[in-house]
């Protein structure tokens, strides 16, 4: 376990994690780490909410555009990188807050990945042919949830690659997934978790702006632009609300009205899942981001940073 703390700033999309992180970390001196899995991809800034260089307020943020959306990434490639920013951080006397609403990238820091049973090739090619069959990643889905409700509302469905794997357990390793999130791995780093959140009407009316906002600011044209680069990462954006939703615009099979809504319904969805999933950390601090403020978050983790690190409040 690398030594000190990292503060982790986690909650659902829209709730104001990035601009309070920035907050906190101008307060205390510190550097930021993303702990977005859609935030790693360069070229898909306006779908993934990627704070821009005036939103950073000259902030050194890790972990956002590192990756072209055709290159495969997992949690465990993420802690790696992680850890290795977050060491650089400490180096140089500097403390680390980490933001983002990944559930499992956020896992991976503060409890450390499972170590699951691998799933027999045989498996994983049959889960394949049926994920591509039409419909395929929905009936797979339900097939998790009536297995495993646990594992299942830890995702969205359109997370393939996460649950042709947790699927694949399920069915070659029965009761053994849920099992695997219980805290069994000893964390690769202390921390400390806020995770913030707001009235439900509220955060569901940040989403609705939030989506009209990615289309006003070209939602559309960077899906285009990204797949005229690089055509390989369609499975990236067949697996991202908001270019999932208007792929099947482009694919002439629905219109781009309902399009917009269907990624405001699912990215509501998504935040459901997301607070299910924070909820099982009993030694988290929730803290209302309606309200909430730098000071307020300072307080609730005191006493943080490490006085060797840098100033404390």
């Amino acid at each position: 376990m690398l030594a000190r703390e990292i503060l982790v700033l986690a909650g659902p999309t829209a709730v104001g994690k990035s601009s309070l992180a920035v907050d906190v970390a101008q307060a205390v001196d510190a550097e930021i780490v993303s702990a977005d899995s859609r935030q790693l991809y360069r070229g898909l800034d306006v779908g993934t909410a990627t704070p821009t260089d005036s939103e950073r307020r000259g902030v050194p943020h890790h972990l956002l555009d590192v990756l072209d959306p055709d290159e495969p990434v997992d949690a465990g490639w993420y802690q790696r990188r992680a850890l290795a920013a977050i060491g650089d951080c400490w180096a140089r006397g500097r403390p680390v807050v980490v933001v983002g609403g990944s559930t499992l990238y956020v896992h991976a820091l503060v409890e450390g990945l499972a170590d699951l049973p691998s799933v027999p090739s045989e498996t994983e090619r049959q889960l394949a042919a049926e994920l591509a069959e039409p419909g395929g990643p929905a009936r797979l889905y339900r097939e998790l949830a009536a297995a495993d409700p646990e594992a299942a509302a830890t995702l969205d469905p359109s997370k393939s690659q996460r649950l042709l794997r947790l699927l694949g357990l399920t069915r070659t390793a029965p009761g053994q997934v849920s099992g695997a999130w219980s805290r069994q791995s000893p964390p690769p780093v202390a921390s400390r978790l806020v995770i913030l959140d707001r009235p439900r009407p509220e955060l569901y009316a940040r989403i609705e702006a939030r989506v009209d906002g990615m289309m006003a600011s070209g939602l559309r044209r960077e899906l285009d632009t990204a797949l005229d680069r690089w055509p390989g990462a369609l499975d990236t954006l067949r697996s991202t609300i908001g270019y999932r939703e208007l792929l099947a615009v482009r694919d002439g099979e629905t219109t781009l009205e309902r399009a917009v809504e269907t990624i405001k319904r699912n990215s509501r969805r998504y935040a459901k899942r997301q607070l299910t999933w924070y909820r099982r950390y009993p030694e988290a601090t929730w803290l209302d981001a309606s309200s909430a403020t730098a000071d307020d978050v300072l307080r609730a983790v005191a006493p943080w940073p490490d006085t060797d690190l840098g100033p404390t409040r």
